[in-house]
């Protein structure tokens, strides 16, 4: 390794992030420089239990004997990350906006991993979106960080497909990994200076808002393909759902049919198959294959409509 190389090693980074996507992000960057801390969100209860849980990069901090800092608000609470003088802030999904005065700080900048090519998708459900809306690419940017949500100058664009079989689970999986690879490659140049930056067209700006509810909530007068991207979009997620006999059931894998019944309506069970329960759409019909009854653990459609012969005929809501 030559001076030059021993430089960029030596370079001091704070990493801010939260879930399991940054795992594999911090795990190369721990690999490869000197991580002084991370900042991670503040532990919180979960599931019906109530324990408290810690986010997966505070274990792998744990795991590795890294300085923990865990402000309850990033905008307030920064002054611990500055007495560190980090050269570098790396953040990836972190969950808090970063203020100026730490935005400023750092000699190398704040660089932010976001899993989108921006300016399409800003924002806190890249993956899932780009899914739900049918894409047929995405991809990893590396940018720097401003004070506005995913605006930053571009450093480094990789796209990769999506695949028709792709639901929330795998595409998560390969955009983490890609963000590691990229990041770790992209780092070296912004030291040396050999990146120019590029500013971002406001012109062609999407967003990729945070899931809710009513994003989970499946419309049977949708089109087969719609309601397809939607399942395969939360698989892995929060997952969707609909409502029979006034119980609410999710709904995570599903696939789409060539069958027409224009005598029927959106929503009414058309068949009991092999691999599925059939439901009329707006243009055509979806087999419903995984699903979870209210109460119940996961389970294959075809075991759940075991013995249930009425239940063709009968509409989904």
């Amino acid at each position: 390794m030559n001076r030059k190389q021993e430089l960029v090693k030596d370079i001091k980074i704070v990493f801010m992030g939260t879930p399991l996507f940054s795992v594999p992000v911090l795990t190369r960057l721990y690999q490869n420089y000197n991580v002084l801390a991370v900042v991670t969100q503040p532990d919180k209860p979960v599931n019906r239990g109530r324990k408290v849980g810690i986010s997966p990069i505070k274990q792998f901090a744990l795991d590795n004997n890294i300085l923990i800092l865990q402000p309850d608000k990033i905008k307030n609470q920064y002054q611990e990350i500055i007495d560190l003088s980090p050269d570098m802030i790396i953040t990836c999904a972190y969950g808090q906006i970063i203020p100026k005065e730490l935005l400023d700080y750092p000699k190398y900048g704040c660089i932010n991993v976001h899993a989108s090519l921006l300016p399409n998708l800003r924002g806190g459900a890249p993956i899932q979106r780009a899914i739900m809306n049918g894409y047929k690419k995405t991809g990893i940017t590396i940018m720097y960080m401003d004070v506005k949500m995913d605006n930053g100058d571009i450093l480094a664009k990789q796209e990769i497909e999506i695949s028709p079989l792709d639901n929330y689970t795998k595409l998560h999986d390969k955009l983490s990994k890609l963000g590691s690879e990229l990041l770790i490659d992209t780092i070296p140049k912004i030291i040396n200076g050999s990146i120019n930056p590029i500013k971002q067209d406001e012109t062609k700006v999407t967003y990729g808002f945070n899931i809710t509810k009513e994003d989970e909530k499946i419309n049977f007068s949708n089109s087969k393909e719609q309601i397809y991207n939607q399942v395969r979009g939360l698989d892995g997620f929060s997952g969707t759902y609909f409502i029979l006999d006034d119980k609410r059931i999710k709904l995570y894998e599903c696939e789409i049919t060539d069958n027409k019944y224009d005598n029927l309506i959106d929503g009414e069970i058309t068949n009991i198959y092999k691999n599925g329960v059939g439901v009329k759409v707006c243009d055509g019909e979806i087999i419903l294959k995984v699903i979870q009854p209210e109460g119940k653990n996961k389970m294959q459609a075809t075991a759940f409509v075991n013995g249930k012969k009425d239940l063709v005929g009968k509409v989904l809501k």
